[in-house]
C-alpha cells in the first residue's frame, strides 16, 4: 500500500528530473572546471547521453540508483506496493541501458556510466578517468 495519496504521488513523480539532476550538474561542473567542453543531453547521439565529447566520441551517463537498478537483485525485494509496475519498469530501464551502450559502442563511442553514489563520493577519481579517456582518444 502506498503511503501517499494519488495526488501526492503524482506531484512527487512530476518532480523527478530526466536531465540536470544534482549528480549530472556536479559532474559537469567538475569537467568544465578542468577546461573540457562538451555537449549535454545531445539528441543527435543515440540514447541522449548526459555528457558527450563529440570529437573524441565519448558518451557519459550519470545513472541514479533507483531508476537504473543499482544492486537490483537485493533492491527489487524492497518494493512493497505496485511490484507489477515497478519491477518490469526498472528492469526495462536496465535493458535499455545495455542496448544504448551496445549501440554507441558499435558506432565507435566509448561509453562511461557512473552511479550517482560514486559521483558524490569519488568525483576526483571519475574526473581522472574521463580525462584519461579524452587524452587517449585525442592520440
Amino acid at each position: 500500500m502506498d503511503k501517499h495519496t494519488p495526488e501526492q504521488r503524482r506531484r512527487n513523480m512530476q518532480a523527478v528530473k530526466n536531465k540536470d539532476s544534482k549528480i549530472e550538474v556536479t559532474l559537469r561542473k567538475a569537467i568544465y572546471h578542468k577546461g573540457y567542453r562538451y555537449r549535454k543531453n545531445w539528441r543527435k547521439v543515440f540514447g541522449n547521453p548526459d555528457i558527450v565529447f563529440t570529437k573524441e566520441k565519448i558518451a557519459v551517463f550519470c545513472d541514479s540508483e533507483f531508476w537504473h537498478g543499482y544492486d537490483w537483485e537485493n533492491r527489487k525485494k524492497d518494493f512493497k506496493s505496485r511490484q507489477d509496475f515497478w519491477i518490469p519498469k526498472i528492469e526495462r530501464n536496465m535493458e535499455r541501458d545495455k542496448e544504448v551502450t551496445a549501440h554507441l559502442q558499435s558506432e565507435g563511442y566509448v561509453v562511461l556510466r557512473y552511479w550517482g553514489k560514486r559521483i558524490k563520493k569519488e568525483l576526483d577519481s571519475i574526473i581522472n578517468e574521463i580525462e584519461r579517456e579524452i587524452l587517449a582518444r585525442k592520440k
